[in-house]
């Protein structure tokens, strides 16, 4: 059994989808074997019994010939069961000594993010945002929801392109939804707080990325290139990429949609002035 969870693990991991839908099923067999009785729920098969496939079956028919599933109980008793169990909590198996890598992972990236700018446009695709909006789901612990937060806000900041794909993808839905949640944490609503008042910030067009000051001529040259490689990748892209701005009216417009009492954020947003050194400007 632990060859075969190295072995389904390993092709989870790939980046073919044919391995990991091959990995996926490798799993579901090994828990269907331990869930379901061998015995007693299928039908010894005879000449005059139904041969067509599975999906051409009634419904009822193929639940009388589907094997039943065992109890609780019998588990325990059950040697693929211990084994299973034995290496679930083993901690080369266990799904949740994943958050540390994935702290980590979320720590690196916002960094990334941050020290370069440019970096940012990879949010702009629905793919990279929606890995980010899963990590937001209920099922992740509370710390690696509140790091997403962070990374989210500096995937977006001066970045109107991405928050458009971050509207499009329902991600505004995803926020007010964990924020109504009575499981959500108050950390957690602390920091989708805060995202909103960014989110609801007014904001403007996309600025060519410079380098410090204070670079090296070789950092200025490299940067330069870059510079001079992304406008002209710009100009040979298609007139139907979306750079529209949006104002914070219509940001509250949008988001009141999911949410009520969207003016006294706005209201204490214009008052208080949060972010204002690192909006969207």
């Amino acid at each position: 059994m632990e060859a075969l969870l190295s072995l389904s693990f390993d092709n989870i991991a790939s980046k073919d989808s044919v391995k990991i839908r091959k990995g996926l099923r490798q799993i579901e067999g090994l828990l269907a074997q331990i869930c379901l009785s061998s015995g007693g729920g299928a039908r010894p098969s005879t000449p005059s019994q139904h041969r067509r496939t599975g999906s051409a079956m009634p419904l009822g028919q193929q639940m009388a010939q589907s094997p039943s599933p065992k109890k609780l109980g019998a588990l325990v008793e059950d040697p693929a069961f211990r084994e299973f169990f034995r290496l679930q909590e083993g901690f080369e198996w266990n799904d949740g000594q994943n958050d540390l890598l994935i702290l980590s992972a979320l720590s690196n990236l916002q960094g990334l993010l941050l020290l370069h700018p440019p970096s940012r446009k990879i949010f702009g695709s629905e793919t990279s945002m929606n890995l980010l909006l899963d990590l937001l789901d209920p099922y992740n612990c509370p710390a690696i929801q509140c790091s997403t937060l962070l990374v989210l806000v500096t995937a977006l900041l001066a970045t109107p392109h991405n928050t458009r794909t971050f509207e499009n993808i329902d991600g505004l839905l995803t926020i007010t939804t964990l924020f109504k949640s009575r499981s959500t944490s108050q950390n957690v609503k602390l920091k989708l707080l805060e995202f909103l008042y960014f989110y609801l910030m007014p904001e403007a067009p996309e600025r060519p990325a410079s380098a410090p000051t204070t670079a090296l001529r070789s950092a200025d040259k490299l940067v330069g290139a870059f510079e001079r490689r992304s406008s002209e990748e710009k100009a040979r892209q298609p007139a139907t990429r979306e750079e529209t701005t949006r104002s914070t009216e219509e940001k509250q417009n949008m988001l009141g949609k999911y949410l009520n009492n969207v003016e006294d954020l706005v209201e204490d947003l214009r008052e208080n002035a949060p972010f204002s050194e690192v909006a969207c400007n």
